[in-house]
């Protein structure tokens, strides 16, 4: 059991995690976020949205200031006291990797459709997000997003074709990212940890939360996971999947949440 007067750090998954992934709420986790505010236990949400969205919901969680990871860990925000300057951007630009992308498109024509592909408009009927907050979603610093029409096979070459040109291909919740392929949820969570062990002087107990292939990485490389019950077909599959690190929520999305935090913590 984890307790909240030792130093602690909490990274989140977003989508299906602590938003439901339908209606993007977070009420139920309410009472969880006030508790850990209240004793001072930083929640960093770890997420495949871009840093324009994750500011905006940062103020609807009262996580201002906090540190938080964006696009699958190609970009990191560090806490606003460290005076570390702007957001670190690891790996290729959004403007390198989306050439490459459509290079690859042209020449073996790979059935897709990215978010440069449509106005916020359209990501917004996909999605269910209002207007303003699918134009954010659009604001990609480091990595593409795209829905997949093509088969599992034309996947796997399209996959390999990436590697060749130091990409990655990672699969959320609802859609597919492509990154760098040397960032991950991972290796951002790690450059965080240490440095809260460099500036804050702590020895920190990790717990990460999340629902999707995309999270695995994430919840392997923390202290305790939590597993939220989630709507890809896949799941997620952990290197470490001992009942006494990891715990899978029969709810999903923020009650799942509030489930896996109760497990933990209460």
């Amino acid at each position: 059991m984890l307790s909240l007067r030792s130093p602690l750090l909490i990274f989140s998954d977003l989508d299906g995690s602590l938003l439901d992934i339908h209606t993007y709420e977070w009420q139920p986790a309410m009472p969880w976020l006030d508790k850990l505010q209240d004793n001072q236990v930083p929640v960093i949400l770890c997420s495949s949205k871009s840093a324009a969205e994750m500011l905006d919901i940062q103020q609807d969680l009262g996580l201002e200031g906090l540190p938080f990871i964006a696009e699958n860990g190609a970009v990191i925000q560090p806490d606003v006291r460290w005076e570390m300057g702007q957001r670190h951007v690891n790996g290729m630009t959004h403007r390198e990797i989306h050439p490459l992308i459509e290079q690859i498109r042209l020449q073996a024509g790979f059935k897709f459709t990215t978010f440069d592909d449509v106005d916020e408009r359209v990501i917004s009927e996909w999605t269910g997000m209002t207007r303003y907050r699918a134009a954010l979603a659009r604001k990609h610093d480091a990595s593409v997003t795209l829905i997949w029409r093509d088969s599992d096979e034309a996947m796997a070459r399209f996959e390999a074709a990436l590697a060749q040109r130091g990409l990655k291909c990672l699969q959320g919740a609802r859609f597919w990212h492509i990154l760098d392929a040397g960032c991950g949820k991972d290796v951002a969570a790690n450059w965080l940890i240490a440095q809260y062990r460099e500036r804050e002087n702590i020895e920190p107990t990790t717990l990460g939360l999340g629902d999707g292939p995309n999270d695995a990485p994430l919840l392997d490389s923390v202290d305790y996971a939590v597993v939220i019950k989630g709507i890809n077909r896949q799941g997620i599959t952990l290197r470490d999947d001992n009942p006494s690190r990891v715990y899978h929520t029969r709810q999903a999305g923020p009650l799942g949440w509030q489930e896996g935090l109760d497990h933990f913590l209460s």
